[in-house]
């Protein structure tokens, strides 16, 4: 089981943060990659489209989820 690491990023002049596997955290890499966006632009839009009610990481997760389950989030 790989541990929790809190990491930063700035959001709309916001900086903010989340938790993530270092195994969430890679896949979320690879798919900035694979849409040719910065990690923080990917993270701003996972942000944007959450419900209010899911917090960031667990949207993050379920971005990373939907991206392997198809290829898509």
């Amino acid at each position: 089981m790989s541990p929790v690491e809190k990491r930063s990023v700035t959001i709309r002049g916001h900086r903010t943060s989340y938790s993530l596997e270092k195994p969430f955290f890679d896949d979320l890499v690879a798919i900035a990659a694979a849409r040719n966006l910065t990690l923080a632009a990917l993270v701003a839009e996972v942000d944007e489209n959450r419900p209010r009610d899911t917090n960031l990481s667990s949207a993050l997760r379920i971005h990373v989820l939907a991206w392997a389950k198809h290829g898509r989030a």
